[in-house]
């Protein structure tokens, strides 16, 4: 499935560290949580991005990867992975 996208979208610190909102990954198919990481993580060469991008919760397609290893979570085209810092306050 060429051209097919999955969109990642950065929340409060995350996306000021990123510094944007949100990124357009082209993929060919299925990859994993692991594989969006390494690629945002290559876009942002931002010295504090991979300590945050570490402590932040991560919704795929609006669910929660939880504690899975980010190599078992299955990101699909067309899929939004969501990267959500610890929030201060309640």
């Amino acid at each position: 499935m060429s051209g097919a996208q999955v969109t990642v979208r950065y929340w409060a610190a995350a996306r000021a560290a990123a510094g944007v909102a949100e990124d357009q990954l082209s993929v060919d198919g299925e990859v994993t949580l692991a594989d969006v990481v390494r690629r945002v993580l290559d876009l942002h060469p931002v010295d504090r991005f991979p300590d945050l991008i570490k402590i932040c919760s991560v919704l795929v397609g609006e669910r929660p990867a939880g504690t899975r290893s980010p190599e078992q979570v299955p990101v699909r085209p067309g899929d939004t992975v969501e990267f959500l810092p610890p929030f201060a306050g309640g």
